[in-house]
């Protein structure tokens, strides 16, 4: 299956957090949108590697994702080396985005630049047709996406561009709460986490809001670049 946007990221729920609503919104356009998490989460304080499997796979039907898959890298512990990278290229190339989607560069989180590194190398990587890499035992063709964009996560960071989701914050923060593990939950024995705090999800709504307003829409999601993208005609922005 081809897709037109695939979102890499380090955890489940790092897709839905950061574009959440971008990914509904695509969608909704008719673009075949996929999300493959490179770890389990399994290092998480709450809920296990089983629950948060099955809240990632209704976050996804929420969301109306075409895939959704895991590549099972350690968590907290994968690098970007040749043989992981190699593990995100056959992914890259099975699925032939024209998009990649993918963590902050830099952020509280160690995992989330350490995998913004990994997936921003693989898909340049991906292109070169002397790198090979094999799925069910036939040969890969050589594949790289044509823009890969990180989006914003805990730090406070200056968009260089910000995607108008007005219609779709409702799906975003549907998809959050089916993590029903890893956000506030006063009936929750476990221990209070960073994102577990009862202010956590106001933060992602005011943020959102926040982003919206910088380009007079009611919600927005700010993306990052490596390489700046190009227009054709003045008019494509706003």
């Amino acid at each position: 299956m081809k897709l037109d946007i695939l979102v890499l990221s380090a955890h489940p729920d790092d897709a839905e957090l950061g574009c959440g609503a971008t990914i509904a919104k695509h969608v909704s356009k008719g673009y075949r949108v996929g999300i493959i998490d490179l770890t389990q989460g399994e290092l998480g304080t709450r809920g296990t590697m089983e629950t948060r499997q099955a809240e990632a796979q209704a976050a996804a039907s929420i969301l109306g994702v075409s895939v959704r898959e895991n590549l099972e890298l350690a968590d907290g512990f994968f690098s970007n080396t040749p043989e992981q990278q190699r593990v995100v290229i056959q992914a890259i190339r099975t699925y032939q985005p024209e998009m990649v989607l993918t963590n902050a560069m830099n952020d509280r989180h160690p995992d989330h630049g350490k995998g913004a590194s990994l997936v921003a190398d693989a898909c340049f990587l991906s292109g070169l047709s002397k790198i090979e890499t094999h799925l069910n035992g036939q040969l890969q063709k050589a594949w790289r996406p044509k823009a890969v964009y990180h989006f914003i996560q805990s730090y406070l960071t200056v968009p260089d561009f910000v995607v108008d989701v007005s219609g779709h914050w409702p799906a975003k923060m549907e998809s959050i709460r089916a993590y029903r593990t890893q956000f506030f939950d006063p009936a929750s024995k476990e221990p209070e986490t960073f994102i577990s705090k009862p202010g956590f999800l106001q933060l992602v709504e005011a943020r959102g809001r926040d982003l919206g307003y910088s380009i007079g829409a009611e919600y927005g999601e700010g993306f990052t670049v490596r390489r700046f993208p190009g227009v054709e005609d003045l008019f494509q922005l706003r």
